[in-house]
């Protein structure tokens, strides 16, 4: 991805020259800002070792296969709403494979959900994914606000998730052994800094102080938890910076805006742009792409949908299907993330138009 989006930037540059100044003015710093104190917590929380503890605790008590895929979605949802769908499978994909020593089951399959369900999750929050850390920011709008705007999207889309299950996985009994589970390696400070730090650090945000908690979060992570600072992708806000650049460059072609115009007269308007064009570049370009000339919360709406479909719909999907190594795991995953597109972009459109009668 890095490569890609640093290849775009110097064939655009070449096309159209910029100076430094006019690039960074491209950025949005703000959601960058957020973007990466969310990442310093998220990965402390991971590091502290309590999210392995408590979710394999979680598992030793699900006795059948169909009880174990609904704990799994659940968890991966709620988890991905509070340190963002990456991350959250960071930590369940890994947890799910060790699941492979413990009993015969279907670990692609539980994977191919458990991406769904990150997606499904993290468009009910603000600070689930990019894509809505960006909208949020953009919107102005306080926390809860964005929340209640995407509440029907998100427990919509976990409610249609959750009628595949049965179709997925039978009522199989399986049986986990206590003693195959393990000891956990944990740290307290760590965990502390991160259940601490995560309300005080969202307070921060929706006030306005985004800087200086991205700054106090920093710090902070640098006294009592320097691994997580020197671990987290900061390849990624490099990415982030030459999308933000790139597709502001994109935007403004005049081929562009006439092609998206042309697709806001179809369907589901800005619905059906951002679920149409996550299906081509991804839904965080989409909505980079898409959110100067758009209604910020169609477009939301759009893109989280978009998640679903074709793997490169979300970049969540391809983090998932990479670490699962399985084998035929992509044939898995479009056999169940195609329905649930269709599934959810109906869905999406008839909520709007119930909202407009």
């Amino acid at each position: 991805m890095l490569l890609s989006m640093s290849g775009l930037w110097v064939v655009l540059w070449w096309l159209e020259p910029q100076s430094l100044t006019e690039m960074a003015e491209r950025v949005h710093w703000t959601t960058l800002a957020v973007l990466t104190g969310l990442m310093l917590l998220s990965r402390s929380l991971e590091l502290s070792g309590y999210l392995t503890l408590w979710g394999r605790q979680l598992l030793a008590r699900l006795k059948g296969e169909r009880r174990l895929a609904v704990g799994l979605v659940l968890f991966s949802s709620l988890l991905s709403a509070v340190v963002t769908n990456d991350v959250a499978l960071f930590i369940v994909v890994p947890l799910t494979l060790g699941l492979a020593r413990m009993a015969m089951l279907p670990i692609a399959r539980l994977i191919v959900f458990e991406a769904l369900a990150v997606n499904a999750g993290s468009s009910l929050s603000p600070i689930g994914n990019p894509q809505n850390l960006y909208l949020w920011q953009l919107s102005g709008l306080r926390f809860g606000e964005f929340l209640w705007v995407m509440l029907p999207l998100g427990v919509g889309l976990m409610l249609l998730l959750l009628l595949l299950i049965p179709l997925a996985f039978p009522k199989a009994s399986i049986h986990l052994e206590a003693a195959s589970i393990g000891a956990t390696m944990r740290q307290q400070k760590p965990l502390w800094a991160a259940l601490i730090g995560y309300p005080l650090f969202l307070i921060a945000v929706d006030m306005g102080w985004v800087l200086p908690a991205m700054v106090g979060v920093l710090l902070t992570m640098l006294w009592v938890a320097r691994r997580a600072v020197f671990s987290i992708d900061w390849l990624l806000l490099v990415v982030f910076v030459l999308m933000f650049i790139n597709l502001s460059v994109i935007g403004e072609l005049t081929v562009v805006q006439q092609a998206i115009n042309t697709m806001r007269q179809w369907p589901g308007g800005d619905i059906s742009v951002g679920v149409l064009l996550s299906q081509v570049i991804s839904n965080v370009p989409a909505t980079l792409l898409l959110a100067e000339e758009s209604e910020w919360q169609p477009l939301a709406w759009g893109v989280s949908v978009g998640g679903f479909g074709l793997a490169i719909g979300s970049m969540a999907n391809l983090i998932a299907l990479r670490l699962a190594r399985q084998p035929d795991i992509w044939t898995e995953f479009h056999r169940w993330s195609l329905p649930m597109l269709g599934l959810a972009w109906l869905f999406a459109a008839l909520w709007k138009n119930a909202l407009s009668l």
